[in-house]
């Protein structure tokens, strides 16, 4: 490429990023005025984190808004941080797109692409962090489609080490299921004590979603585990910090449901890219 090229290319490229630059400060801005007309905000910090073009409406783009705010309230100041999705065509800007021939919210195929620092070597459980392809799942043991489908993926990927990384995040879902939060402790502290493949033995204890009992949940977790994991071992400081980090990767990448899937760093709604991948 001759120097005159290469020149005319940087600057393509440099003012693709000012143009990307200059949209997102005026999205920033324009919400962060429209926020602000609430009293009860005393502070404000809105940042574009994530945009991508939408396939069914062109010129559009999603964006997703990283929201942190300190409210006021009648007893104390509370901090909130929430990421919202919005969708612009650098005119106009709305939080809704509905479909009008599947009735589907496109806000439901949005969400953020996975961070780079959320491989954490802790969540890697089979595979070569170098693999072809990173698989994230967010998952909760007692959620009847994930017993179902999560062990079975699992089992498929991880005969390909070079092909499949797979990365697992507990995502219990507390307030559906209340014995999924314990389970997943014990599965951290398991894992912090040299147990193998606690992530597919989680799958198969055998416990009532709704048990509370916390002496109840740990005897069917060490009888499936072979393991002695005592009510103390769930309250160590290195395993509520592990607990805690996988939720809040789960909150910044918005996910609600389970399971939840990334494929190389984009969500995956079908659940399925894994059994394409070359």
């Amino acid at each position: 490429m001759s120097s005159m090229l290469k020149l005319l290319a940087t600057t393509l490229l440099l003012s693709s990023f000012l143009e990307a630059s200059v949209e997102n400060k005026k999205v920033e801005k324009f919400l962060e005025e429209s926020f602000k007309n609430n009293p009860n905000i005393i502070a404000l910090k809105v940042s574009v984190i994530d945009k991508a073009p939408l396939e069914k409406l062109k010129g559009w783009e999603s964006m997703v808004v990283s929201i942190d705010a300190t409210v006021k309230t009648k007893t104390e100041n509370k901090v909130i941080k929430q990421n919202m999705v919005w969708f612009t065509n650098g005119d106009v800007i709305t939080k809704e797109l509905i479909d009008l021939n599947s009735g589907s919210d496109l806000k439901d195929l949005v969400a953020p692409s996975f961070k780079n620092e959320f491989y954490k070597k802790e969540n890697l459980i089979y595979g070569n962090a170098n693999a072809k392809h990173k698989v994230v799942i967010f998952s909760d043991p007692l959620c009847p489609f994930c017993r179902d489908f999560v062990p079975t993926a699992i089992e498929e990927m991880k005969k390909e080490p070079q092909k499949f990384a797979i990365y697992y995040f507990h995502f219990p879902l507390e307030s559906l299921h209340p014995a999924a939060v314990e389970l997943s402790l014990a599965a951290n502290a398991a894992e912090l004590q040299g147990s193998k493949d606690v992530v597919l033995n989680l799958y198969k204890v055998e416990i009532e979603p709704n048990e509370r009992n916390v002496t109840k949940i740990l005897e069917a977790f060490n009888k499936t585990m072979n393991t002695n994991i005592k009510e103390s071992d769930l309250k160590s400081p290195e395993v509520i910090a592990r607990h805690k980090q996988d939720l809040d990767i789960a909150e910044t990448m918005m996910v609600l449901g389970t399971p939840t899937l990334f494929f190389d760093g984009k969500i995956d709604k079908t659940k399925t890219k894994y059994k394409k991948a070359d």
